[in-house]
């Protein structure tokens, strides 16, 4: 007898950054899935990496259970390394799964502190979007449910080692340099949330994108801005730790999303084209087959 638990992705981040000294980002789930099973059966595990074995783990080890011989299975949607939360996804989907084995089921929170326990973590596995202390956990704070906006997502190339990224030794500074655009932004998506105004979110969002320039520089940002407005998109938001980056569409411009992506690509031809998401609300869901 198995349990598979679905953790979805996300397209970076809404905002990032720090207040007070303070991380934290504004979730951005998707609909792309990393789908975790847990069987019983001892066989060998199927492309699961060390840090989804240490959430079993862990998650074992919280519970009062011992570890067993379970085989852990993985199949997701989700590049590694592109800031499109692969990691958070599998060991959050792993949290749980490992606690439905044992005929418990985590909140949220106590995904969190496990997750946090292994390294940064997105907030995706929460109800709704979230603004979340994605370092040390200790901001969670429900901000709402999205609106209807599909994301074009573009990748500048590369990727992104996000432990190594949270070490820098210039973060923090560069991040209190920011602070009042990161404030704004985080204003704007707030309201934008509260209200469901997809507008303000895309503007809070592309303030914080344009802010982050100065930690992680993603090339063709501002020609992209620039470009996307003309096709009815209402912002821009970036993997504030990763290569991708987002064209926000409200639900009634889902038309031009195609003719957009082929200007973008036109403009910018070292950026390549992912595929077209939705935004969704974040959280778990436990599959049954």
């Amino acid at each position: 007898m198995g349990v598979k638990v679905r953790a979805p992705g996300t397209c970076g981040e809404l905002v990032q950054g720090t207040i007070d000294g303070e991380n934290f980002l504004i979730t951005c789930p998707v609909d792309l899935y990393s789908e975790v099973e847990i069987i019983g059966d001892g066989r060998p595990h199927r492309n699961v990496g060390s840090k989804t074995l240490t959430a079993v783990r862990k998650t074992l080890q919280y519970l009062g259970h011992g570890e067993a011989q379970l085989s852990v299975r993985v199949c997701s949607d989700l590049p590694v390394g592109k800031g499109m939360a692969s990691s958070s996804a599998d060991i959050s989907a792993a949290c749980q799964a490992a606690a439905l084995y044992v005929g418990r089921c985590l909140t949220p929170d106590e995904i969190a502190d496990i997750a946090l326990s292994i390294e940064p973590t997105d907030g995706l596995f929460y109800p709704g979007i979230m603004m979340i202390d994605h370092v040390h956990g200790r901001i969670r704070r429900f901000l709402g449910m999205p609106p209807a906006l599909f994301i074009a997502v573009f990748d500048v190339g590369g990727q992104v080692d996000t432990q190594c990224f949270n070490r820098r030794s210039d973060l923090a500074g560069l991040n209190a340099a920011k602070e009042k655009q990161v404030r704004q932004a985080l204003e704007l998506v707030r309201r934008g949330l509260a209200t469901g105004d997809s507008s303000l979110i895309g503007q809070g969002a592309t303030i914080s994108a344009i802010a982050n320039q100065a930690i992680l520089y993603k090339p063709c940002l501002e020609t992209i801005i620039e470009l996307t407005v003309r096709f009815g998109a209402v912002g821009v938001n970036v993997a504030h730790s990763g290569t991708v980056l987002g064209v926000l569409f409200p639900a009634d411009r889902k038309a031009a999303i195609a003719p957009c992506v082929d200007a973008v690509l036109s403009a910018c031809p070292n950026i390549a084209f992912f595929r077209t998401v939705r935004l969704i609300a974040g959280g778990l869901t436990i599959v049954r087959d």
